[in-house]
């Protein structure tokens, strides 16, 4: 919503969500009051509709990608999305002569690979990137070296394909599905936060202004005198949250409305981390007479309770990014947010009652 309210010059929005039209009616009756705005459904692996879709426009934002961190999705769908679909949709910007492409790509790709590891404040120019074989961080890292690849490519009316990728941290905030996930969890076990995390301490970002930095990347690549510096370039994406753990992250979006940290010991790390080892060889082993997903593994473990944090200064330097939102406006918004989930569940159990 903000990155299309941002630009005003936005004329043209791809959604290849399974979310029906109908279902976006308020969001479009109040954009269309603002901008010119059309909404084209399909898939990203259809070539045809993604020429359609990049047909008249000057700027493609790509930030379609399936997300899985527990080994849910089957690997081929992950792959095909998130690294075919890219590809063809680069071929389709060079076909409908598109001149910038964004890609929103995300801090998986540079790890973390072990959570004995500390990073803090980390930079584009350390060159950190992820080992892990999962599908989601490694199809994510081909998909970005593809983006950037292309830049300086031929576009079929003569010009220049200029590319740049964003790598947002862990993204909170109004509609995150992840958080959305957790708290109905929680809702779902009296108001207890499940407590995972408590070990890791990052640097989240707020969605709002992860589409600020990609408006203002846009605006990079169309200026002459920014080009040079920007094309074929990637930035870490952060804003002024504090560094925390996600434990401490979701109690403080959601303390005001009852919700309380699990109070159980959780397991040392290094037992969590052989424990979906053993996991994922059970997995393996049963994979030809049946399909079992563990809960969790090595690399959630890892992910979840790692010290990794990023510095935004390149993006500040380069794209002139400065967080639109504070983390109190932040904090108040995603609050508010989380508090329209709790009313609305309560209004679920009232119904299921009667």
């Amino acid at each position: 919503m903000l990155l299309i309210t941002q630009e005003e010059k936005t004329r043209a929005a791809f959604d290849s969500s399974s979310q029906p039209v109908s279902s976006k009616n308020q969001d479009l009756e109040e954009l269309q009051s603002k901008i010119k705005l059309t909404l084209l459904e399909g898939d990203i692996l259809d070539e045809q509709c993604l020429k359609g879709a990049c047909q008249g426009t000057s700027v493609v934002i790509h930030t379609a990608s399936v997300i899985d961190v527990r080994n849910a999705v089957p690997r081929e769908t992950i792959m095909n999305v998130n690294v075919k679909g890219t590809q063809l949709l680069l071929e389709a910007c060079v076909q409908a002569s598109v001149p910038v492409f964004i890609h929103t790509s995300t801090i998986e790709v540079a790890g973390p690979n072990s959570y004995r590891e500390i990073i803090q404040d980390g930079r584009e120019e350390e060159h950190h990137e992820s080992a892990w074989s999962s599908p989601y961080p490694y199809s994510k890292k081909l998909a970005e070296k593809a983006v950037l690849g292309a830049n300086g490519w031929a576009l079929k009316n003569g010009g220049t394909l200029y590319t740049c990728a964003l790598r947002p941290m862990y993204i909170y905030g109004e509609g995150s599905p992840f958080l959305s996930a957790y708290m109905h969890g929680a809702l779902n076990n009296n108001g207890i936060l499940t407590n995972h995390c408590k070990f890791s301490r990052v640097n989240p970002v707020y969605v709002g202004n992860v589409a600020w930095a990609h408006i203002l990347a846009l605006r990079a690549l169309r200026d002459p005198k920014k080009v040079p510096n920007i094309q074929g370039q990637f930035y870490y994406i952060s804003d002024d949250t504090p560094h925390q753990s996600y434990d401490d992250l979701n109690y403080t979006l959601s303390k005001e409305w009852g919700f309380c940290l699990d109070s159980r010991m959780s397991l040392p790390i290094s037992l969590q981390y052989w424990l979906a080892f053993l996991l994922e060889i059970v997995s393996f082993l049963l994979s030809p007479i049946y399909k079992y997903n563990p809960c969790f593994n090595r690399h959630l473990v890892t992910l979840s309770n790692s010290v990794f944090t990023f510095s935004y200064k390149k993006a500040q330097r380069d794209l002139g990014y400065e967080p639109l939102y504070t983390w109190e406006e932040a904090k108040q918004k995603t609050k508010e947010w989380i508090g329209s989930l709790v009313k609305q569940h309560k209004e679920t159990l009232k119904t299921k009652i009667h």
